[in-house]
């Protein structure tokens, strides 16, 4: 997949969950994701349990 279609598929992912985790990437590997959180406190959680195993993560409402 071009980087352009990838950007695109970010932005779209980003605009499906206002708050919280839309995607993760790993090693070049990308996951679209739709995990709604409720509170801050909950998304920085999920937050760090990616990024805890090695996944860059994409998030709104941090």
């Amino acid at each position: 997949m071009d980087q352009g279609r990838y950007k695109s598929l970010l932005a779209l992912g980003s605009e499906q969950v206002p708050f919280g985790v839309y995607a993760i990437e790993k090693n070049g590997r990308a996951e679209m994701r739709i995990d709604h959180c409720k509170s801050i406190t909950q998304l920085k959680n999920l937050i760090r349990q990616f990024k805890a195993a090695g996944y860059k993560v994409y998030a709104n409402g941090r």
